[in-house]
């Protein structure tokens, strides 16, 4: 059948939002309406007439509330083949009236986890009665409308519904299921039996948007977010102008905030990135001082760039970056002037993240390949003064250490192999992606150069600078190219079966060299 109508509704839901207003649309429809505990009694509070649930199966709620819907007289309702005989006729026999809506949302579940609550809370925020008035009333979808979500709820309230609509209800009800039982399931997996790779792995997402395509036109994209929340990032992110983000402006905008992240509680810092790769990053007094070193890096590559930024946008950095394009900025916030600077330009996407997300937390990566899925715990490893230890005759300076580290956080987030300059809070050149070390130490250098000869300097900054891997060098060649390009400290992780060989040349160039003893393959 297509049209139904409504002539019994079943309401019981925790989260009460516009549940009043649904309930007075059905009651002027001449809807009976039956509810639940705290549902009936807001239903009651508005004044509106409701049977309770213990009226409709002659037993009262029981066990704190634990057993209340789950009866023939709910299901049966529920389940009955309208047009089926044998299903009427049972009907009859046990005077089981048939329900033709269904509004239910669960107990929260998920927000209890959050908080932080005991064990014997979490276990009671299991939701089983509403999961399976859920089920049953989708499944019946041909005669029974379920409603999880209230925004939803206008639809119904003319007093019917049609068949395509209890279709898409239906379809949403069971990704509502899953979901919950997905986060159940994680729950008690991660967090109550410390499982970190359980036999089943369901990661239940929300759709957020459809974007125009993928990668490349002839791809499509959506953005999700999970639905257990937890981490602000760039997908929480709140877009103050600018057009459309794009699934690759995603991507570049989280490379460029989870890199500026790592210096959440240092100076002002600024990150450019082009294609997931950090061209030019930067620490020093004044946010636009750091974009204006960030910027000199590599001026070419940042044209068509994304910039992340750790301190709130000002006004005379925001016409700095505005100087060239940009496709999009994200900063913690903006205040008045940056974004009166910004909306001169139309197309620019003007991120606002609030706190920036904590580098060392943890979570999990997942990469799709043929036929399966790879997961990890997320690279979420830190490295401090006190974890490096000097290999070479000469130790490194103090300048040279602060500069290994600098060079050493934004290693982690270039793609493999990865050679990173760095020199007084601002990388010198970047080497990515290469196919062996070495080929990354020369193009780090040359871009070096040519940033000093397009900004007039008298030497590049490679002169003087820490050097740093994001492994450890297979053989001296990698950096024998460093010291050639004039660094004068290294930092890597050591390991390999010639660190022997590497150490000597380092010390017969003179170099600094310190080993992390922690890799940061990013693939």
């Amino acid at each position: 059948m297509d049209q139904v109508q409504i002539k019994r509704a079943l309401l019981s839901v925790s989260d009460k939002t516009g549940i009043v207003e649904l309930g007075q649309a059905l009651a002027a429809q001449g809807v009976d309406l039956v509810s639940t505990g705290g549902t009936a009694r807001a239903l009651r509070d508005a004044g509106l007439p409701v049977r309770d649930i213990s009226d409709l199966t002659g037993f009262p709620e029981m066990m704190d509330g634990r057993v209340k819907t789950l009866h023939p007289k709910v299901h049966g309702g529920l389940l009955a083949v309208r047009d089926n005989p044998e299903h009427v006729a049972s009907m009859q026999e046990h005077e089981i009236g048939a329900i033709d809506l269904v509004v239910v949302n669960l107990y929260p579940f998920a927000q209890t986890v959050a908080r932080g609550a005991g064990r014997e809370e979490i276990i009671e925020n299991i939701d089983i009665g509403g999961p399976s008035m859920v089920r049953s009333a989708a499944k019946n979808h041909e005669s029974v409308a379920i409603l999880t979500d209230p925004t939803d709820y206008p639809l119904v309230h003319g007093g019917s519904t049609t068949l395509e609509q209890r279709r898409r209800f239906a379809m949403k009800a069971y990704q509502a299921t899953a979901a919950y039982d997905a986060a159940i399931a994680g729950w008690f997996a991660h967090v109550d039996q410390g499982e970190r790779f359980p036999d089943s792995v369901s990661v239940p997402m929300i759709k957020q948007a459809e974007l125009r395509y993928g990668e490349n036109p002839h791809q499509i994209a959506a953005l999700y977010t999970q639905a257990s929340g937890g981490v602000n990032g760039i997908a929480q992110a709140k877009q103050v102008q600018g057009k459309e983000l794009s699934y690759n402006n995603y991507n570049d905008a989280d490379a460029a905030l989870e890199l500026v992240s790592e210096f959440r509680d240092g100076p002002p810092t600024v990150v450019i990135v082009k294609h997931a790769n950090p061209c030019g990053v930067a620490s020093a007094d004044t946010l636009i001082e750091a974009y204006q070193a960030a910027l000199a890096c590599d001026s070419v590559s940042a044209f068509g760039g994304i910039i992340a930024v750790n301190r709130p946008l000002d006004g005379p950095t925001a016409e700095a970056i505005s100087g060239i394009f940009t496709e999009v900025v994200a900063a913690p916030d903006a205040d008045e002037a940056a974004r009166e600077v910004f909306a001169r330009k139309k197309n620019l996407r003007l991120l606002l993240t609030g706190e920036l997300p904590d580098p060392a937390r943890r979570g999990r990566a997942m990469k799709s390949i043929a036929g399966g899925f790879l997961i990890q715990s997320r690279d979420n490893g830190m490295i401090t003064r006190e974890d490096l230890k000097v290999v070479t005759k000469r130790a490194p300076s103090d300048q040279e250490l602060a500069d290994c580290l600098f060079a050493w956080t934004v290693a982690k987030h270039v793609k493999s192999n990865a050679i990173v300059y760095a020199k007084g809070g601002s990388t010198a050149g970047v080497g990515a992606g290469q196919m062996n070390r070495l080929e990354s130490a020369r193009i780090a250098a040359w871009k070096a150069k040519d940033a000093a000869d397009k900004a007039g300097w008298a030497e590049p900054r490679t002169i003087g600078s820490a050097v740093a891997s994001d492994a450890f060098f297979p053989f001296a060649d990698g950096l024998l190219a460093a010291v050639e390009a004039g660094a004068t400290a290294v930092i890597q992780p050591g390991g390999s079966i010639r660190d022997e060989e590497v150490i000597a040349a380092a010390d017969a160039a003179g170099l600094a060299m310190v080993f992390t003893g922690m890799r940061h393959f990013r693939h």
